[in-house]
């Protein structure tokens, strides 16, 4: 399924977008590709990420979270996400922030990823 086609309808967290839709629809695919290696639901749709700003030239920056301030990941996911925005057509630049506020929790998941984990 296409986060372009049913983006508002999908089963995600709440999360604020800026930009073109049609682009931010394919960042939202990207990033439903990127998983934490110790849990197995991708990060958007673990309710991590909190915004998605993309400019008039494409230059998108994601402000997320972690599970954790003391997550080992920490230093390997914006990078990677970064890598993955820097393919998607439209997406020109990317810049991931690590905010601490609000605090992650459980209720950010899915109902299908707090399914997958237990919750």
């Amino acid at each position: 399924m296409s986060a372009l086609d049913d983006l508002e309808q999908l089963d995600l967290p709440e999360v604020d977008f800026t930009g073109d839709p049609v682009t931010i629809a394919k960042v939202v695919d990207a990033l439903m590709t990127i998983y934490d290696p110790e849990i197995p639901i991708d990060i958007y749709q673990l309710g991590l990420i909190y915004r998605v700003d993309i400019d008039d030239s494409g230059f998108t920056k994601i402000t997320m979270t972690l599970t954790t301030p003391m997550c080992p990941e920490a230093q390997s996911i914006p990078p990677r996400i970064e890598d993955e925005l820097s393919v998607v057509e439209g997406v020109d630049g990317a810049e991931v922030e690590i905010v601490w506020d609000p605090p992650w929790s459980p209720e950010r998941m899915t109902e299908s990823a707090k399914l997958t984990l237990g919750f």
